[in-house]
């Protein structure tokens, strides 16, 4: 049931992530502990012109290592 929690969880932090790329909200403080809590391992990029996001994207560095809980006791 915590697995269940815990990848639910994780699908509505990979989703808040993925719609503050695509709003451009990439530079914030929040982002930040989105892509910590998330583990993302991978490129976020940003194109300014003028003091304004022209565009923001990623590319898929996902990698996560889920510790099993029951063999690390």
């Amino acid at each position: 049931m915590t697995n269940n929690l815990d990848n639910l969880n994780e699908e509505k932090d990979f989703s808040e992530f993925r719609r503050k790329v695509r709003s451009a909200e990439v530079l914030s403080a929040s982002m930040e502990r989105l892509l910590l809590s998330l583990r993302f391992s991978g490129r976020v990029s940003v194109v300014m012109q003028n003091g304004r996001v022209l565009k923001s994207g990623y590319e898929e560095g996902y990698f996560r290592q889920r510790v099993d809980r029951s063999v690390a006791r």
